[in-house]
C-alpha cells in the first residue's frame, strides 16, 4: 500500500524531498497544537472545576462540552501555529545547513516552497471545511454549555429595536425580553409608496412559540389613514402573524459562530431585508472564513522567507520575529473587527485587512530570501 502511494505521488510530481518537508511540516504543525491544546484544556479545567462539581450537571455533558471547546480552539490557533511551525522547522533546516545542501543540489528557492505551499494548502482546506461545516455544530454544544452552567452571556433583553418584516412593514420595541418572549411599547407601520397608511400601537407584544410567527397583543390602538380620514380601531387583545421570532431581535456576540456558512449567507441577507443594523459580527465572521484560507499561505511564505537563511541569533531570533509578526498579525484582526462593530469599517475590509497589510510584507521577504 505505501509502495502504491509513493508511487502516486511521484506521479503527481511530489518527490521524496517533498515528503520529507510535507511530513515534518505537518507532524511538528500537529504536536505543537496537540501540547498547546492539552495545557489550554488543564487550565479550563482548572477555572471550571468548581461548575464541574455540580452534583446536577451530568458527566456526558463535559465530554461533549471537551468534544466541542479542542476543535473551536484548535481552529482558532491554527494561523499561530502554522507561522510557528515552519519558522521553527525552517530555521532548524537552515541550521543544519540543509537549504544549502537542496540549493546546490540545483533546487531553487520557488521549488523549496512547493512542499510548504501543498502543506498549507492541506491545513487551509481542512480548516476552512472545519469551520464552515463542523464547527458551527459543535459550537452550539460548547456555547449552549457556558450558557447554562458558567456564564450565561445570551443577549436576553435589548431596547429600541427596530426591523421590516416585510415591504413596506416596520415594527418597533421599546423593550424585548426573551426570557418571558414579551415585548413592550409595540408600533407596527404600514406604508405605500412611502406613504403611512396604518399604524398600530400596543402596550405590550407576547410570541408564543409553540406556532412559527404567532403573536399577540395587548391594548391595542390601530390607525388606518385614507387620505384626510382617519379610522381608528382600539381593543384588548389581537392575534397576529409577523415573519418575526425573537431569535431575529436579540443577537448575542457569540450567534455567528453557530451557523454554517449557507445558514450564516442566508441569516445575513434576512436581517439586511428586516432592516436590522447591528449583523455586522456575523458578515466579519463569514468573510474570516473565506480569508482564513489565503492567511495560511501567506505566513507559510513569510515564514520560509524568514526563515531559510542562516543567522547568528539561530533558532532563537527567528522565533522572537515570528512571534511577534503572528501576534500583530492577530491584533490586527482584533482591531478591525472592532471597527467593523462599530461601522468605521466595511465587514469585508475587517476580516481582509490583516491580509492585505501581510501581502506586501510576505513579497518583500520573499525578494530577500536566498537564492
Amino acid at each position: 500500500m505505501k509502495q502504491k502511494i509513493r508511487s502516486l505521488l511521484e506521479r503527481l510530481g511530489v518527490k521524496r524531498i517533498d515528503r520529507y518537508i510535507i511530513g515534518r511540516f505537518l507532524g511538528t504543525y500537529l504536536f505543537a497544537l496537540m501540547l498547546i491544546l492539552i495545557i489550554i484544556v488543564v487550565i479550563d479545567i482548572q477555572e471550571k472545576m468548581e461548575e464541574f462539581l455540580n452534583p446536577s450537571l451530568p458527566l456526558i455533558d463535559i465530554v461533549w462540552y471537551y468534544i466541542a471547546f479542542i476543535p473551536y480552539y484548535a481552529l482558532l490557533l491554527s494561523p499561530l501555529f502554522i507561522f510557528l511551525t515552519v519558522v521553527f522547522f525552517t530555521s532548524k533546516l537552515a541550521a543544519r545547513s540543509e537549504i544549502i545542501a537542496m540549493q546546490a543540489a540545483g533546487m531553487s528557492f520557488n521549488r523549496i516552497l512547493r512542499p510548504y505551499f501543498i502543506s498549507a494548502g492541506i491545513i487551509a482546506v481542512v480548516s476552512f471545511l472545519f469551520s464552515a461545516w463542523i464547527i458551527p455544530n459543535l459550537n452550539v454544544i460548547r456555547i449552549n454549555f457556558t450558557n447554562t452552567w458558567v456564564a450565561n452571556q445570551k443577549v436576553e433583553v435589548d431596547q429600541n429595536i427596530q426591523a421590516a418584516v416585510a415591504p413596506g412593514e416596520v415594527v418597533y420595541f421599546s423593550t424585548f425580553d426573551a426570557r418571558e418572549n414579551m415585548g413592550y411599547n409595540f408600533s407596527l407601520q404600514k406604508f405605500e409608496e412611502n406613504t403611512l397608511t396604518s399604524q398600530l400601537t400596543a402596550d405590550r407584544i407576547v410570541y408564543h412559540s409553540d406556532s412559527l410567527y404567532h403573536w399577540t397583543v395587548y391594548d391595542y390602538h390601530i390607525r388606518t389613514f385614507d387620505g384626510l380620514k382617519e379610522h381608528n380601531e382600539y381593543g384588548d387583545q389581537l392575534d397576529t402573524l409577523l415573519v418575526l421570532t425573537p431569535n431575529d431581535l436579540l443577537i448575542s456576540r457569540e450567534d455567528g459562530e453557530q451557523l454554517t456558512n449557507a445558514e450564516l449567507s442566508y441569516y445575513i441577507e434576512q436581517q439586511k431585508k428586516r432592516g436590522v443594523g447591528n449583523i455586522q459580527s456575523f458578515q466579519v465572521e463569514y468573510h474570516r472564513r473565506f480569508a482564513s484560507i489565503l492567511a495560511a499561505f501567506i505566513l507559510t511564505l513569510i515564514g520560509v522567507s524568514l526563515s531559510a537563511r542562516k543567522v547568528k541569533g539561530g533558532l532563537g531570533l527567528n522565533m522572537a520575529i515570528g512571534l511577534a509578526l503572528t501576534f500583530v498579525y492577530i491584533l490586527l484582526f482584533t482591531i478591525s473587527s472592532a471597527y467593523a462593530v462599530s461601522g468605521d469599517l466595511t465587514p469585508l475590509m475587517a476580516a481582509w485587512l490583516p491580509n492585505l497589510i501581510y501581502t506586501p510584507i510576505a513579497f518583500a521577504l520573499y525578494l530577500k530570501a536566498p537564492r
